[in-house]
């Protein structure tokens, strides 16, 4: 009894280590392809960069804002905003929660963007997020975005007590 006890043991354990390894290197994809490609495209303006993180089917929610999105209105409206504004910013962002498979993704957390970066007149703002991810020809890409302030309760505590992008 005590070595069939310990073979499920082992089995059990066995299968949520092959999970949690599945789970890390999609979130090490995500991280690479998506995130790390946001903040750059942020920190440099450029809205082509930008642009390809989406799907063409994007659904695009500003939680305060009350507007609904595609990707083209989306994409433009960055487009516009970077072409004359080259205020430095950067974006960063921390986690709530990350479940993620072989396809497809859901993300929640807490993003900073910081403008005026390293001058005396920096601010930063704050905001929490929800993507749901797919994977397009082995890259993945934002289907749904939403964010919002939550009536500008999102604050440095709240991204602080979230999760570091390669905390998993």
């Amino acid at each position: 009894m005590k070595i069939l006890k310990s073979f499920i043991i082992f089995v059990c354990i066995s299968l949520t280590l092959q999970i949690q390894a599945q789970e890390n290197k999609c979130l090490n994809e995500i991280n690479n392809q998506v995130w790390s490609n946001f903040t750059k495209a942020f920190e440099t303006f450029d809205h082509d960069l930008f642009g390809s993180l989406h799907t063409e089917e994007l659904v695009r929610v500003g939680g305060n804002s009350k507007l609904i999105r595609n990707k083209t209105d989306y994409i433009n409206g960055y487009a516009s905003r970077w072409k004359t504004n080259k205020t430095p910013q950067t974006i960063s962002f921390r986690f709530l929660e990350r479940i993620c498979n072989d396809t497809k993704a859901s993300e929640r957390g807490i993003y900073k963007l910081t403008v005026n970066d390293g001058l005396p007149n920096e601010q930063s703002y704050y905001g929490k997020f929800h993507v749901i991810m797919v994977k397009e020809s082995n890259l993945w890409k934002l289907l749904v975005d939403y964010d919002s302030n939550e009536d500008n309760t999102i604050n440095e505590k709240s991204y602080k007590n979230a999760f570091a992008i390669d905390d998993f």
